[in-house]
């Protein structure tokens, strides 16, 4: 164990378990952790075999606990996608089942059994026991000594009666009254019910794994050399040198069109023999040239400068400084068309390059990029429970106990009630068997996995689209949605304005935005040396107007620069003049020049601009009027949204008519709110909230912040997933495409759909065979048949998810 597993900890502590497989094990493990002394509270995730701790208390004893329990640790250094063996189809199962010792144990105790039905059918007794009986103890013994161990412990350590004790007591008890085959056959089918419900919590970790798996475990990364390399030979004397490296360290001399790696490894000499004699290199055009170093992901460092060739995976968060190449995105965003990627443009871990090579800065270290948080968001997600989830824990918590005290008595009543036969006789069951009948039909396995598999398998397909919801109560919360708030900039529209009108007080000329107008020059001039302070779209828009205008040249820097959000922004100018740029809101129209421009501005948003007025010294001297285009799949995702009779509203900070016009172009907004403060969007959802209902929130992550957290889910344009995207919303959509908000909500729907008819399911099987069971008629092994077919039934529905397109 590592030195960190011993310490005490005072703050939430995280750990891996392995041994679970079903979960219950998690909730035996959460109620025995608690009974520790220091332990403020414990969670623990069955899906993802994580367990949370938060208190005072030595990781000493928390291992002693879970070895009490037979659980431990996993201090393995986590495997690479690529190292885990493939659990898909019937061979992936087959193969899971080998890969654990109990079940292993169980399939060879299996098939143990059935050659001594075949070899030892008919024979007579030796000393009065019956062979075939002899072998089904042994059976039971062996292949059943982990569930009945895993029982009783948790009856010892946490005050538990699980699953595993009642199938402990059935089959012992089925043993006590005769019924050898019986009880081998009830041990067996429940391990393969276990098995199941194991194997389908491995395959939602499968999914997990595998988006990891898109983060490449090397980068090649670019190095310069401060030598002169000339017209120089590797000679096959250069065998003779011997060299000690770093581990895993690969160098790439890179001459013009030929390339040489040396592979070092730390600890071993390293040759150049034949393989490096006899190569030519000539130098680089330039004095100082590059050489590549392949080194493992984690080592990228920030600024470094990282080689993609085409045909590989961006191992890290990146800009473009060399080259022109497509890009495919679907593995991290599902976007199904690959987009150019050009100098100055980002890139993603885990996407994969095209037709040419790239050089890319990094701009994140591998743990804290792209692919790193979609993991740890996802893996979060999984270890969510979800209200339904939360409910049927502490159903199980007593709804197990009741079952066994109802099975006491369905014994004792009829027996010493009513002089009912104990033990079988002739054809008359006898009430200890039907006791042990009904422990085994009430088993809640099926009822426990049934809602987890489905909201693990809905969130792990919306994440394969690039929608990240960020756990069970976010997806279960979204079915109940009947009011969608859309910021109207960077979420109906593409967020990216241009400059579509300038106009100076003392314009001559009839048309607006004419490119020889000095006055004009000067407006847009004075308001982007302020506005270069600012990182709001509008701003980035009027400093590339000023720059485009060939009578502007260098841009000014102005001083004291004062943001006024939700308004504008104001600056100092030479000391003695003061800008303002912004909104009509930020003006007093008493103010000089207002009612000259007035008539020009008004005209300007009737064609549907946003207008920003400047002012000079308490002067208004003009405007700058700003469209941004709508997004070209904006109208069919709200048409979609119609269709599922979702209430659509535009939340904007934008002029009224500017909103309408936008809101006219897409025709399917039934309410416009514009000109909002952050406050007043806050107050929006407030209201829809109140005369609509479950309400979400669609912005950018970052204005829209106290909106997205009012609403009942916030739900963010990820933009390939920026860190406050996925901090602030209970939603990412990576791709940026409004059609995955509708995807989200049918998945939601469908998600809940099936968790309901996993409950009904599991309830009406349970009933079904309790009434076959009390009068006798169901036997042990058509119990734990049902109640094995029943988990095989909720598991197969709730990962109907993953599968449906």
């Amino acid at each position: 164990m590592s030195e960190a597993l011993s310490t005490e900890s005072t703050g939430p502590l995280k750990v891996k378990i392995t041994g679970m497989d079903c979960g219950g094990c998690a909730m035996t493990i959460e109620d025995s952790i608690r009974k520790l002394e220091g332990v403020s509270s414990a969670s623990v995730s069955f899906t993802t075999e994580t367990m949370e701790v938060e208190g005072n208390i030595a990781m000493d004893s928390i291992e002693a606990r879970l070895k009490e329990l037979g659980y431990k640790i996993n201090s393995d250094k986590p495997q690479t996608y690529a190292e885990l063996p493939d659990h898909r189809g019937a061979a992936g199962f087959a193969r899971f089942l080998w890969e654990q010792p109990p079940l292993r144990m169980a399939v060879c105790v299996a098939i143990a059994v059935i050659l001594g039905i075949i070899t030892l059918s008919g024979m007579d007794p030796i000393r009065g026991v019956e062979p075939l009986d002899a072998v089904f103890a042994a059976a039971v013994i062996i292949s059943g000594a982990p569930v009945f161990l895993k029982g009783f412990r948790a009856l010892i350590f946490a005050n538990r009666i699980t699953i595993d004790l009642l199938m402990a007591i059935a089959t012992v008890g089925a043993l006590g009254i005769g019924e050898y085959g019986e009880a081998v056959t009830v041990i067996l089918l429940f391990m393969l019910g276990e098995a199941l419900e194991a194997y389908s919590a491995e395959r939602a970790r499968d999914s997990l794994r595998s988006l990891m798996a898109l983060q490449p475990q090397e980068a090649t990364v670019l190095q310069a050399h401060s030598d002169n390399h000339s017209d120089h030979k590797h000679s096959e004397s250069c065998s003779d040198n011997d060299h000690e490296h770093k581990p895993s360290v690969a160098h790439t001399h890179n001459h013009d069109d030929h390339s040489h790696t040396a592979q070092h490894a730390h600890g071993h000499n390293h040759e150049q023999g034949e393989n490096c004699s006899g190569h030519d290199h000539q130098s680089h055009d330039q004095g100082d040239h590059d050489h590549t170093v392949v080194m493992p992901v984690d080592q990228v460092q920030i600024g470094d400068r990282v080689l993609v060739r085409p045909g590989q995976r961006i191992p890290v968060d990146g800009v473009v400084i060399k080259g022109l190449s497509s890009v495919d995105q679907a593995p991290v965003t599902g976007e199904s068309v690959p987009v150019v990627k050009d100098i100055d443009d980002t890139v993603m871990a885990g996407t994969v390059n095209g037709e040419a090579a790239l050089e890319i800065r990094s701009t994140k270290v591998a743990a804290e990029g792209t692919i790193a948080r979609i993991a740890k968001l996802v893996e979060q997600a999984q270890a969510q429970r979800s209200p339904a989830e939360r409910f049927i824990d502490r159903f199980a918590r007593w709804y197990t106990p009741t079952v066994v005290a109802l099975a006491t008595l369905v014994v004792l009543i009829p027996v010493y009630g009513f002089g009912q036969p104990l033990m079988t006789e002739g054809e008359t069951t006898g009430w200890l068997y039907r006791g042990l009948a009904m422990l085994i039909i009430a088993c809640p396995c099926a009822l426990v996995i049934s809602i987890p598999v489905t909201v693990v398998s809905g969130l792990t397909r919306l994440a394969n689209l690039g929608v990240l919801v960020k756990g069970g109560a976010q997806l279960d919360r979204m079915a109940d949605i009947s009011a969608i708030a859309f910021d109207k900039t960077g979420t109906l529209t593409y967020g990216k304005p241009r400059v579509t009108n300038i106009r100076s007080l003392q314009c001559s000329h009839d048309a607006a935005n004419d490119d020889n107008c000095s006055n004009c020059d000067n407006v847009v001039a004075i308001a982007a040396a302020v506005e270069r302070s600012s990182e709001h779209p509008v701003a980035h828009a009027i400093v590339e107007a000023a720059h485009n205008r060939s009578g502007v040249g260098h841009l000014a820097v102005a001083q004291a620069v004062q943001a006024h959000p939700g308004k504008g922004v104001s600056g100092e100018l030479s000391g003695d003049k003061k800008i303002t740029v912004g909104t009509g809101d930020l003006f007093n129209t008493e103010m000089e020049g207002w009612a000259d421009i007035a008539p020009h501005a008004e005209a300007a948003r009737d064609k549907g601009e946003t207008v920003m007025y400047v002012s000079e010294n308490n002067k208004v001297i003009g405007y700058i009027g700003v469209h941004d285009e709508i997004r070209e799949i904006t109208p069919e995702a709200l048409s979609q949204l119609s269709q599922m009779n979702i209430r659509k509203v535009m939340l904007t900070g934008d002029h009224l008519k500017a909103a309408n016009r936008v809101a006219d172009s897409i025709n399917d907004i039934d309410e416009v709110h514009a000109q909002l403060m952050p406050e007043d969007k806050l107050s929006a959802i407030e209201k829809i909230h109140t005369d609509h209902g479950a309400v979400a929130m669609v912005g950018d992550g970052i204005n829209d912040a106290p909106a997205l957290a009012r609403a009942d889910i916030g739900i963010a344009m990820g933009g390939g997933g920026t860190a406050q995207a996925m901090e602030t919303a209970d939603v990412v959509l990576m791709q940026d495409d409004l059609q995955d908000v509708s995807l989200a909500l049918r998945v939601a729907r469908k998600s809940r759909t099936i968790v309901k008819q996993n409950i009904v399911l599991s309830l009406v099987l349970k009933v079904l065979f309790l009434s076959l069971a009390i009068p006798g008629i169901a036997t042990l092994w058509m119990a734990v048949l049902a109640d094995v077919g029943g988990t095989l039934i909720v598991t197969l529905n709730g990962m109907r998810l993953l599968r449906e397109k």
